[in-house]
C-alpha cells in the first residue's frame, strides 16, 4: 500500500512541475491571478497569521503555516478572477483596471473559469487535511469569495463584504489548531474586518470619480465629504480592538511596539488622504501590507522574547 502511495506522490509531483512549465508560457494566467501585485495576497495573509500566531500561542503547528500560506496564496488568486469576470464590461473604462487579461480580451471568460477550477482544486486538496470545523468555515469563505464581487453593483457597502471576505482566514486559522474558535479569535476577526472596510476604503477613494461614472457603489461614495471622518473612526474601532486582544492575550512590549508603528503608519494614511488625490490614496491604501506586517512582527517577537 505504501509502495502504491509513494508512486502516486512520485506521479503528482511529476504532474505539478509540468502543469508549472506550461503556465509559465501563459504570462496573461499569471496577471489574471494577480500574482504580479502581491498586495492582496499580503492583505489576506497577515491577519491569518495573526490568528495562527494566537491560537498556537506563538508556536504554530509547520504542517498548518505551510497550508495556510499556500492556501491563501490560492484563495486570493480565485477571488482575483471571480472579481474580473464580475468586472469585465467596466475594467477597460477604469484606468487602474483597464489592462487587466479579461478586459483586454487576452483572456477568454472560458479560459479564465478552467483556471479557477484548477485553483478550487488545489484549495480542496489542502482543505481536506484539515478537520472538519475548518472545512465548514472554509466552504463559507468560498461563498463569501464569490459573492463579494457582484455586491458592489447592489448594495452601497461592498467594502464591508470584502472586509469579511479578507478576515476569513481568522477564524480558519483558530479552528484548525484549536477545532474551535474562542472568543478572542472572533474579536480579531471583527477587527480584521474594520481593517478591510479601511483599506478598501481608501482604494475607492482612489477610484471614486471613475465609479461615478460607471456606476460601481462604495463607501467612499456613499459617505461623501465624510470620508476621511469615517475613516479615522474606523481606525480608533480597529486599534481599540487590538488592544483588547493584546490584554486579553497577556501580551506585552512587542507586540504593543508593533501597533505603535501600525499606528504611525495608519496616521500617514490620514496624511495621504487629506487632500483625496487619487494616487496618493491608492498610497495609502498600498502602505496596508506594512501596517499589517508590523502587527505581526510584534505580535511573533513578543511570543517569541515575553512569553
Amino acid at each position: 500500500m505504501m509502495g502504491r502511495f509513494s508512486a502516486f506522490s512520485r506521479y503528482a509531483r511529476r504532474c505539478a512541475i509540468r502543469a508549472g512549465l506550461i503556465f509559465c508560457q501563459y504570462p496573461a494566467y499569471a496577471r489574471l491571478m494577480r500574482l504580479h501585485r502581491p498586495i492582496g495576497i499580503w492583505l489576506l495573509l497577515w491577519p491569518t497569521l495573526w490568528g495562527l500566531w494566537i491560537a498556537s500561542h506563538g508556536q504554530p503547528m509547520e504542517k498548518l503555516l505551510i497550508i495556510f500560506v499556500i492556501g491563501t496564496i490560492v484563495m486570493r488568486s480565485a477571488g482575483c478572477i471571480v472579481n474580473d469576470f464580475a468586472d469585465r464590461s467596466v475594467d477597460p473604462y477604469v484606468k487602474r483596471t483597464s489592462d487587466r487579461p479579461l478586459a483586454t480580451g487576452e483572456v477568454s471568460s472560458h479560459e479564465a473559469f478552467i483556471v479557477f477550477a484548477g485553483l478550487l482544486i488545489v484549495a480542496l486538496s489542502l482543505v481536506l487535511t484539515l478537520n472538519r470545523f475548518t472545512q465548514i468555515l472554509s466552504v463559507i469563505g468560498l461563498a463569501i469569495t464569490i459573492i463579494y464581487p457582484f455586491t458592489k453593483r447592489f448594495i452601497s457597502t461592498p467594502q464591508f463584504m470584502l472586509g469579511i471576505a479578507f478576515a476569513w482566514g481568522v477564524p480558519m486559522a483558530f479552528a484548525a489548531q484549536l477545532g474551535e474558535v474562542p472568543r478572542v479569535g472572533w474579536l480579531l476577526f471583527l477587527g480584521t474586518i474594520v481593517w478591510g472596510v479601511i483599506y478598501d476604503t481608501e482604494y475607492a477613494m482612489a477610484d471614486r470619480e471613475e465609479d461615478l461614472k460607471i456606476g460601481v457603489r462604495s463607501i467612499a461614495i456613499l459617505f461623501g465629504d465624510l470620508d476621511k471622518i469615517l475613516l479615522w473612526t474606523l481606525q480608533v474601532i480597529f486599534f481599540g480592538t487590538l488592544v483588547l486582544v493584546g490584554k486579553g492575550e497577556d501580551l506585552g512590549f512587542w507586540y504593543f511596539g508593533g501597533l505603535g508603528a501600525a499606528g504611525f503608519l495608519a496616521l500617514y494614511q490620514q496624511y495621504l488622504i487629506k487632500d483625496r488625490d487619487s494616487e496618493r490614496c491608492f498610497r495609502a491604501f498600498m502602505s496596508n501590507s506594512a501596517l499589517g506586517a508590523c502587527i505581526f512582527v510584534g505580535m511573533a517577537l513578543d511570543y517569541l522574547f515575553h512569553n
